[in-house]
């Protein structure tokens, strides 16, 4: 395999970190793309740091057993606790992270609060607090914990009324006020964009962070040269820590969506 044909690895907390590989394959369609999940350790959002830190090294070299050329840590609770140690490990190839689209909400300059979707360790993370912060003056940003949603997700739960329910009762302080935005803050919540519309309404804008982590990735693999230039789709191989063929098929559903 020539050095551009080799795949780029992503790896998440479970399944959540295909929505991110949708958006990849939408701008690069012509790489080769090896998907880690790492479901039997999910969630990483209530584990402490130093837990996160090891799965995540754990998933990596996985990955680089593959020979990847890149690794895209589609997860936000791993970037946070775990990016700067791996990029220090891996310093031969790029790695890419995700957080929050905070920026793109604020930019929006729309009337009302930011809420910020996301698990209970992204939201005590020194990088998210960081990133609070470049905003807090010029936005009210309302931080929103969601405990036991990457769970429902991961059982393939991405519409229904439990899924109703549950989002019903996180936002039952918050629906009667004007929302400027909404920014999934795990990789796991775009796969119910659609019931959160349903909840807070078609116009309601809901953001996350795949599109820019992206476009970071095709932006160090063009500036090293390591873009693949054949023609045609790529290949997709998804792996996942549980031996669980219902969760690959999932997986694939969820990627096909």
């Amino acid at each position: 395999m020539e050095n551009n044909e080799i795949p780029i690895g992503f790896i998440d907390s479970g399944v959540g970190g295909i929505s991110v590989l949708k958006e990849a394959v939408k701008l690069l369609p012509m790489e080769n793309y090896i998907y880690f999940g790492d479901s039997k350790n999910a969630p990483y959002g209530t584990k402490d740091v130093k837990d996160v830190q090891q799965l995540t090294f754990n998933a990596c070299e996985l990955l680089m057993s593959y020979n990847v050329k890149a690794l895209v840590i589609a997860c936000n609770t791993a970037t946070s606790a775990a990016i700067n140690e791996v990029r220090e490990k891996y310093k031969f190839l790029p790695v890419i992270g995700i957080e929050p689209a905070l920026k793109p909400a604020v930019e929006l300059d729309r009337k009302g609060k930011i809420i910020i979707m996301a698990t209970p360790m992204t939201l005590v993370e020194k990088k998210f607090n960081k990133l609070m912060l470049n905003y807090e003056k010029v936005a009210e940003i309302i931080s929103l914990p969601c405990p036991g949603l990457v769970e429902l997700i991961e059982k393939g739960i991405i519409e229904g009324d439990e899924l109703e329910d549950y989002i019903r009762t996180r936002f039952s302080s918050l629906i009667e006020d004007d929302i400027a935005a909404v920014v999934l803050g795990c990789t796991h919540y775009p796969f119910i964009k659609k019931q959160l519309l349903k909840l807070l309404g078609e116009d309601t804008p809901i953001l996350d962070g795949s599109i820019g982590t992206v476009k970071q990735l095709r932006k160090q693999l063009d500036k090293l040269g390591m873009l693949n230039s054949r023609e045609g789709r790529g290949k997709i191989e998804i792996l996942n820590s549980l031996d669980c063929p219902e969760l690959i098929s999932l997986s694939y559903k969820l990627f096909n969506l």
